[in-house]
């Protein structure tokens, strides 16, 4: 057997395991989704058989409004959680780049959130929005001198979105800080140094030497953390349940619902291949335009 027969073996056996548990839990799932969506099958089967109903469930999950609310929720979470959290995220990575005094110490810090679990960040945080007697209310009474009173951040249809945005950035960004990290570290100085010689500020240099570095950086980061912001449940699910009015009610959520509240099991599998689809589409959109901006070239004054 030759080393480069025994290499192939090596990393196929590397791989197998990885590839298994994705077929397992993902493709198999996947597919059978596909075929429950199709049928009237219930959480708890009673005494009559699921029968095959076609596209009904498709038919009338386009035809609810709920789902469309949830649809414009999520879409609306998304366009709010982009800038702030990828916001946050360069910002803090940017000022971590050049720090030399406890990098790794800060790098951690800002890092904790990502890795603590999401429902104990949104228990605590929960408790944070307490109505009346929260620390926002009450940093809110400190800084107002009493003259603002108590907000209801989860109890009504203006504040609930986003208090779950602030949140949700809060709780993320270091994931995206880490990924710019690395971005700005494939920025060569020479440049900087050369835009200092031409009297550049920061401001130019941010926007005609690291943001067009960043260009693949920020497709990247784009991608990731649309599809997160599309798959939104946890926060949802604790600190609102989809409330109030189902202003804050998300498409897995309403998956969730259907399937183990409402015993659903077709019509959240239909549901479920609808948002997969609207995924791919997003992704596929998304990709089409960021890659075909144009990047802007930095020209060095003679």
């Amino acid at each position: 057997m030759t080393t480069i027969r025994k290499q192939k073996i090596q990393e196929v056996l590397m791989v197998s395991p990885a590839l298994i548990l994705l077929i397992i839990f993902l493709v198999v799932p996947f597919f059978v989704s596909i075929s429950l969506s199709f049928t009237n099958q219930r959480l708890v089967q009673g005494p009559v058989a699921a029968k095959y109903i076609a596209f009904r469930n498709y038919a009338q999950i386009l035809g609810d409004r709920h789902f469309w609310q949830a649809f414009y929720n999520v879409g609306r979470f998304t366009l709010f959680i982009l800038p702030l959290q990828c916001g946050l995220a360069l910002l803090f990575a940017s000022m971590l780049n050049k720090q030399q005094v406890l990098k790794g110490f800060l790098r951690s810090m800002y890092f904790l959130p990502f890795i603590t679990p999401m429902v104990i960040v949104t228990v605590i945080w929960k408790t944070m929005y307490q109505y009346p007697k929260g620390i926002f209310n009450y940093v809110l009474g400190i800084i107002s001198g009493g003259m603002i009173q108590p907000v209801e951040w989860l109890g009504t249809a203006a504040t609930a979105m986003p208090a779950i945005v602030i949140l949700s950035a809060w709780q993320a960004y270091g994931f995206q800080m880490i990924i710019y990290l690395g971005g700005l570290k494939g920025i060569p100085d020479e440049l900087y140094e050369a835009s200092n010689i031409d009297g550049a500020n920061k401001i130019q240099q941010f926007f005609h030497i690291t943001w067009p570095g960043l260009r693949e950086t920020n497709i990247l980061i784009l991608i990731i953390t649309t599809i997160q912001a599309l798959k939104l449940f946890t926060q949802v699910n604790i600190l609102t349940q989809g409330g109030p009015n189902g202003s804050t009610n998300t498409l897995v959520h309403y998956i969730y619902d259907a399937g183990f509240v409402g015993q659903k099991i077709g019509y959240s599998s239909a549901a479920s291949v609808l948002l997969f689809v609207i995924v791919v589409m997003i992704f596929l959109v998304q990709r089409r335009v960021v890659e075909g901006t144009p990047v802007r070239k930095t020209r060095r004054k003679s």
